[in-house]
């Protein structure tokens, strides 16, 4: 716990200088209140930006910040040096998820804020983020640990994330896509989040699924990138 504790305000301090993955985490808050607030359409769906935005957060911020964190400390080697002080690669990457998954769910309030959701309704809200938003950490992970460095893991995380981003956003108008998009985590986070919050079995069923894919294939690439180091 205290090296993990230790990593959590290492990448603190290191976000705060790095503005790339500070403006992650924020974006698509901040574009959410801008456009609940300055657009107004006839017939378009209550809090329809707020489940567009949250949606698309859950497919970005997260991915991306692991990935990149993780791809960029491997490249100047940060990690060999954690391990010369017993900082396990288990310990680093709860620290690294960890981390990201909490500062995450802070910027997520913006969210059900912004929509004006009841209380019961901001916590069903949150929870359907917060498994979206854990499917991406794991997942961010296995990029990180693919990359060898920050453009490798950039050329990744690019496609993966506008998949996962913009799939849901297009099923929204194309019943084809809505067909493959729901078999995406992320497209069952937007079709929870729209709809009464309260997952079927088909959503549930889904969103193991993904969880267990991303879990084995971070497994896989866990053990390439750490233990054969």
């Amino acid at each position: 716990m205290k090296h993990i504790l230790a990593i959590i305000k290492k990448q603190l301090k290191d976000t705060v200088k790095n503005k790339t993955i500070l403006i992650q985490f924020i974006l698509f808050p901040m574009i959410t209140v801008i456009m609940s607030n300055a657009v107004k359409i006839d017939d378009m769906p209550k809090n329809f930006f707020v489940y567009l935005f949250a949606t698309m957060y859950v497919g970005m911020a997260p991915l991306t910040s692991v990935a990149a964190i993780i791809a960029e400390e491997k490249e100047h080697g940060i990690l060999k040096i954690l391990q010369f002080m017993n900082v396990s690669a288990t310990e680093y990457l709860i620290g690294i998820g960890g981390y990201v998954f909490f500062i995450c769910m802070v910027c997520s309030v913006t969210f059900p804020v912004c929509g004006n959701f009841s209380l019961k309704e901001s916590i069903l809200f949150l929870i359907i983020m917060a498994l979206g938003i854990l499917i991406s950490v794991i997942l961010g992970a296995v990029i990180g640990c693919l990359s060898g460095n920050q453009m490798s893991a950039t050329s990744i995380t690019i496609p993966v994330m506008m998949v996962l981003s913009f799939m849901p956003m297009i099923a929204i108008f194309n019943a084809n896509i809505a067909k493959i998009s729901k078999y995406l985590y992320s497209g069952q986070i937007q079709i929870l989040l729209s709809g009464n919050l309260r997952p079927a079995k088909e959503n549930i069923l889904i969103l193991i699924g993904n969880m267990i894919i991303v879990f084995v294939l971070f497994l896989i690439t866990y053990k390439k990138a750490f233990q054969n180091r």
